[in-house]
């Protein structure tokens, strides 16, 4: 396989034409930065773990100034009350968007970054462990309000990590709460060649098995290892085929009972897949886990459905997604940061 000879270097290039002193840019017109699309903390909380998984790799102090900026950006998104707005324009102004979007997912993206910073204690200076761990603090009365499928995921995730370093009832009571919501929901939907959280499948899909994984990890209880089991099993068999991997339609989602719809397929999905496949694959050493993983990185190489490449070499930008018959050149920071947390991601199993 072509991947185990010739892993490109990392190129964290474009990663820094995107950021600005504040953050990274939401947008870019093909590889050029639009500072007029603002900026998310969506992106910067990615930005943050995909920087954060390159210091382990090479620290230095340009990667540390890079961490602080994406950690300050978050800290920027939080309100007083603890939970955090998604949307600033060029000018740092918060949008209306804020109003009309449910921005549950965004906090529960702004949970898992901080957790993961936390949980790289041993690396990084003290001083952005406990600024991290000061606006987990803030934020934690609100996680157990969230219901959104995805959020609670995400929130476990980030939980698990901060628990990873130092154990605290407050944090595994947190995961156990929205672990069981997941499990309500699972057993609510649940049927025959149907077997998931909700009736459709739509994006970030695979994080909803590894909150049930890492769930698992935590407590030993075996109710949530056959979910993450089951659900990933059955997350894969709608995703993986002839063409290698080939992700939910971010067109229209995917009902149950339904055909998928195709095309529109987008980076994140991938690099969450792959992420994912490797925590399974470091749970149970199943070698399928890992050849997917590869199938999967494969796909911003070139094996996909349109025999494209996803990724850009020569700036270390990714492009935004596949359509029906072309490959979507602008280089946005969702897709240049997703294809960086893959690339690193397997990267760590030496494929």
């Amino acid at each position: 396989i072509t991947l185990r000879y010739n892993l490109p270097e990392i190129n964290l290039n474009h990663l820094k034409r995107m950021t600005t002193g504040t953050g990274i840019i939401q947008f870019s017109k093909i590889n050029h930065p639009d500072i007029s699309s603002g900026y998310t903390l969506d992106d910067n909380a990615r930005a943050l773990i995909a920087i954060c998984m390159y210091y382990k790799i090479s620290p230095s102090k340009d990667t540390l100034e890079h961490i602080k900026k994406y950690l300050s950006f978050i800290k920027l998104c939080q309100k007083p009350s603890g939970d955090f707005l998604n949307y600033l324009d060029e000018y740092l102004q918060f949008t209306g968007q804020n109003d009309i979007t449910n921005l549950d997912d965004s906090n529960g993206r702004a949970l898992w970054a901080l957790g993961y910073i936390v949980s790289a204690g041993g690396l990084l200076p003290e001083d952005i462990i406990s600024r991290a761990n000061a606006i987990i603090e803030l934020a934690l009365p609100h996680v157990e309000t969230m219901n959104s499928t995805r959020a609670m995921a995400f929130s476990i995730k980030g939980l698990y990590y901060c628990n990873s370093i130092k154990e605290s009832p407050e944090y595994s009571d947190l995961i156990i709460i929205l672990a069981n919501r997941l499990v309500q929901m699972y057993r609510h939907e649940k049927g025959e060649n149907w077997e998931w959280f909700e009736g459709y499948l739509t994006y970030a899909n695979s994080i909803l098995p590894e909150a049930m994984l890492f769930t698992w990890l935590l407590t030993g209880e075996s109710v949530y290892e056959n979910i993450a089991r089951s659900s990933f099993n059955f997350l894969l068999s709608q995703t993986f085929n002839e063409n290698g991997l080939e992700v939910i339609s971010n067109r229209s989602w995917m009902r149950r009972g339904q055909k998928p719809d195709r095309y529109g397929e987008q980076p994140i999905d991938v690099a969450y897949t792959i992420m994912t496949l490797n925590e399974f694959y470091k749970a149970f050493q199943d070698e399928d886990h890992l050849s997917k993983m590869e199938t999967a990185f494969n796909w911003f190489l070139g094996n996909n459905r349109l025999r494209q490449i996803i990724y850009n070499p020569c700036t270390g930008g990714c492009y935004d997604g596949m359509e029906e018959t072309h490959v979507n050149l602008n280089q946005g920071a969702e897709s240049t940061v997703s294809y960086l947390m893959a690339r690193m991601t397997v990267g760590d199993n030496h494929m």
